[in-house]
C-alpha cells in the first residue's frame, strides 16, 4: 500500500455562481490548495451543503458525502466533443452533487495523464482503427497515466476521508483505498452514448472494467 501523501492545506475559496448551456445553474464554492503533490492547479469544487469538517461522515442526512473525480478533458467539457463522454457526465456530476451535498475534484489531467496534444495525436490514430488503449500504445504512451495522489491530499484537506464516489472507473476507487480514503460506495453515473463515442465506451468496458450497462456488451462481461 501507497505510503499516506504528505498533508496539502488550503489555499483559497471563492463563491462561483456556474451556468450551463442547457439552462441548469447552480452556486458551488471552489477551493484552492498548497501543496498537492504534482504540482499542477487541481480544484475543488464544493456542490449543496455537505458537512466537511467530520471527516466526511457528518452531514445533514448522516451519510457521506458525494465526490466525483473529473478529469479535465478540454474537447468534451468546454467544445462539447461527442467523441467521448465527459462533457455530459461533468453535467451530471454536477447536478447530482449539488442535490445530496458534496465535492467535485476537477483534475487537470487531460486525455487520462498524456496531456491535449498526445490526445489529439491518439484520436488521429483512432480515426485509422485503433482504439483509445491501441492509440495510447502506439505512441509509445500508457493506457491511463492517472495518479491520484493529489486527489487524497485535497480530500483530507477538506475533512473527508469517506465518501461515496461517483465514478464507473473501478482504478479510482481502488486507488483512492490504497491511498487511507475509504470509499463507502461506487456509484455509477449515466450512459451517454453517441454515434461518435460508442467504439470509446466499449473499450473502456472490455479493456479497463468500466461498469458502463452497454447493452451490446452485457454477455461479453457478465460475470
Amino acid at each position: 500500500m501507497p505510503d499516506t501523501p504528505a498533508a496539502a492545506t488550503q489555499r483559497a475559496r471563492v463563491r462561483v455562481p456556474l451556468r450551463f448551456p442547457d439552462g441548469y445553474s447552480v452556486d458551488a464554492e471552489l477551493v484552492t490548495f498548497h501543496g498537492l503533490a504534482d504540482g499542477r492547479e487541481h480544484i475543488a469544487v464544493i456542490l449543496g451543503e455537505p458537512d466537511l469538517g467530520a471527516g466526511g461522515e457528518g452531514g445533514k442526512s448522516g451519510g457521506v458525502p458525494l465526490v466525483r473525480l473529473h478529469s479535465e478533458c478540454l474537447t468534451g467539457d468546454v467544445f462539447g466533443s461527442a467523441r467521448c463522454d465527459c462533457g455530459p457526465q461533468l453535467r451530471e456530476a454536477v447536478e447530482r452533487i449539488a442535490r445530496t451535498g458534496g465535492v467535485l475534484l476537477y483534475l487537470r489531467q487531460e486525455g487520462r495523464g498524456i496531456g491535449l496534444y498526445n490526445k489529439l495525436d491518439a484520436y488521429a490514430l483512432q480515426d485509422q482503427g485503433l482504439d483509445t488503449y491501441e492509440a495510447n500504445a502506439a505512441l509509445g504512451l500508457p493506457e491511463d497515466d492517472r495518479d491520484y495522489t493529489a486527489a487524497a491530499q485535497m480530500l483530507r484537506a477538506l475533512g473527508i476521508t469517506r465518501l461515496d464516489l461517483l465514478s464507473n472507473n473501478p482504478d479510482k476507487a481502488g486507488q483512492l483505498r490504497d491511498l487511507g480514503i475509504t470509499v463507502h460506495e461506487r456509484v455509477p453515473t449515466g450512459v451517454f452514448t453517441t454515434p461518435h463515442n460508442v467504439r470509446y465506451l466499449r473499450a473502456k468496458v472490455l479493456q479497463t472494467r468500466h461498469t458502463l450497462p452497454l447493452p451490446e456488451l452485457t454477455d461479453l462481461t457478465a460475470g
